[in-house]
């Protein structure tokens, strides 16, 4: 039996072939399917239970898919988000991966393709959470205290309220001091997936970081861009 049984994916999607293909093949992957043909039974079950990965469709009857994207990043519990849709325009594809999806496919698409996305969101979920369990002292550098078990940053002693990716990328920033990482090496390292098209995401979520954690966010001293090669953390304290 595959190591992902008894995970539970939500699938909110109203074209009844497709739910049904969808279905088929993450249920031969051993994951436990859950299928809500509409926005509003999707918003729903997904306030009522938990789930391990959401696969959303973008256009729905009732609540839209970018409503439930905001809905489920507004809880405390981090499930990753796929959004599907037959909508490709790169306006909808950025606005869902910056309201905090973590992956998107245009339709029509290959369903091995979404079954072997989901099971890498699935496997770097895991990753996350062994790290966190291996790594769980603190890190304490540069005014920053980053919490990963609580999932907390704290500036100059300061709570400061972060997006589960926000938090993922200053993390792993934080724990590769002074390496340059392009920004590819970060949708690789901290998305979980390497997409040419998706590096605005990547300077978006660095700018609000930057808003963040710096004392002036047009000079920032801990989250450096390194010209012409990507991004790196500061090294030494902040002067």
């Amino acid at each position: 039996m595959s190591h992902l049984a008894a995970r539970k994916v939500l699938l909110v999607e109203d074209d009844a072939p497709i739910a049904e293909l969808v279905q088929m093949h993450l249920r031969e992957e051993g994951l436990d399917v859950t299928h809500a043909a509409s926005g509003n039974l999707g918003a729903e079950l997904l306030a009522r239970s938990q789930w391990d990965a959401l696969v959303l469709d973008l256009m729905l009857p009732g609540v839209d898919g970018l409503e439930i994207c905001r809905r489920a990043r507004a809880m405390a519990r981090y499930t990753p988000i796929i959004m599907i849709s037959a909508r490709a325009s790169e306006v909808h594809r950025i606005l869902g991966l910056e309201l905090g999806a973590d992956d998107y496919l245009p339709k029509p698409f290959s369903m091995l393709e979404l079954a072997a996305r989901v099971k890498a969101l699935l496997r770097r979920t895991d990753a996350l959470a062994r790290d966190a369990r291996i790594e769980s002292g603190a890190l304490s550098l540069h005014g920053l205290e980053i919490d990963p078990l609580a999932r907390e940053l704290r500036r100059d002693g300061k709570l400061i309220e972060l997006t589960p990716r926000e938090f993922d990328l200053l993390y792993f920033f934080a724990r590769h001091p002074g390496q340059v990482f392009s920004r590819m090496d970060l949708l690789n390292k901290v998305w979980g997936y390497q997409h040419d098209g998706y590096e605005h995401t990547v300077n978006t979520h660095i700018n609000r970081l930057r808003l963040k954690i710096e004392d002036n966010p047009a000079l920032p001293q801990r989250v450096l861009t390194v010209w012409g090669r990507g991004y790196r953390f500061a090294a030494e304290a902040p002067a």
